[in-house]
């Protein structure tokens, strides 16, 4: 063999050796493609299942209020009233003052218990998350506080704000009422402040209390602050947390449009 033939070999040995790595390397990158691509089909397959999941859970749990609700109303309901005529008969026909007086007391626990029922029965029954805005829900929920005197809780919103979703209505009305109570039960706050506004592409809740404050490290597994940050990454929402003692505490919860 001559020295021009050896040279020819050594060079097409190389150049299929060279194409033997390309073709390695060109194998290896669309095999990590294509896991990945099957990675994330997977994640989205998880997040619609969890998605559909949450759906689920949220019209068993109206369903299971609309029947209490119902039962309340219907049941219980009716025996209380059927109880407080009776006792209003027997203080009509009893003319002994004191015995009179019992059963008219009785007859007055009777009614007040029955307004109680009615009340919670129409909290139950009525659709009151789909039949109003998240403003409109909020304000509600801000003004019932202020009125039970504990604290003054403060809204301020766009009105321009609109989420047509139930789901995210529902989850950023329990994550306001859920902070709300923490903070009257445990803060020792004056004042609360509740924040609605619109941004470039999401929606951001903001809580705010002037209390007493907490050291985050040492309360980060509470379960009113999992159940809050829970709900907030069922709507796909980012969840922060600032507090520190004698300085407050603020939640700031963030959400995109399309939720």
């Amino acid at each position: 063999m001559g020295k021009s033939e050896i040279i020819v070999t050594i060079i097409l040995f190389n150049l299929f050796f060279i194409l033997f790595l390309l073709g390695i390397i060109v194998f290896i990158k669309q095999y990590k493609q294509k896991k990945k691509e099957h990675e994330n089909k997977l994640f989205l397959q998880q997040k619609e299942h969890e998605q559909e999941l949450l759906t689920t859970q949220l019209e068993i749990q109206t369903q299971t209020m609309q029947y209490i609700g119902r039962e309340i109303h219907d049941n219980i309901g009716q025996k209380l009233t059927l109880a407080s005529l009776y006792t209003q008969q027997l203080a009509y026909e009893n003319k002994a003052p004191n015995i009179t007086e019992n059963i008219e007391n009785i007859s007055t626990i009777i009614n007040d218990s029955l307004g109680e029922l009615r009340q919670l029965s129409k909290s139950l029954t009525d659709n009151n998350i789909e039949q109003n805005s998240l403003v409109d829900l909020i304000k509600q929920e801000c003004k019932k506080i202020s009125e039970l005197k504990k604290c003054e809780v403060h809204f301020s919103c766009q009105e321009s704000i609109d989420i047509p979703s139930y789901q995210s209505k529902s989850i950023l009305l329990r994550i306001t009422q859920e902070f709300i109570q923490n903070s009257i039960k445990h803060s020792k706050c004056k004042n609360i402040t509740v924040t609605l506004e619109k941004r470039r592409n999401y929606i951001q809740l903001t809580l705010k209390d002037d209390g007493i404050g907490f050291d985050i490290s040492q309360q980060s597994n509470g379960i009113g602050l999992l159940n809050m940050k829970k709900r907030s990454e069922m709507i796909d929402g980012t969840y922060t947390l600032e507090s520190k003692e004698n300085n407050g505490t603020k939640l700031i919860i963030q959400i995109p449009f399309s939720k």
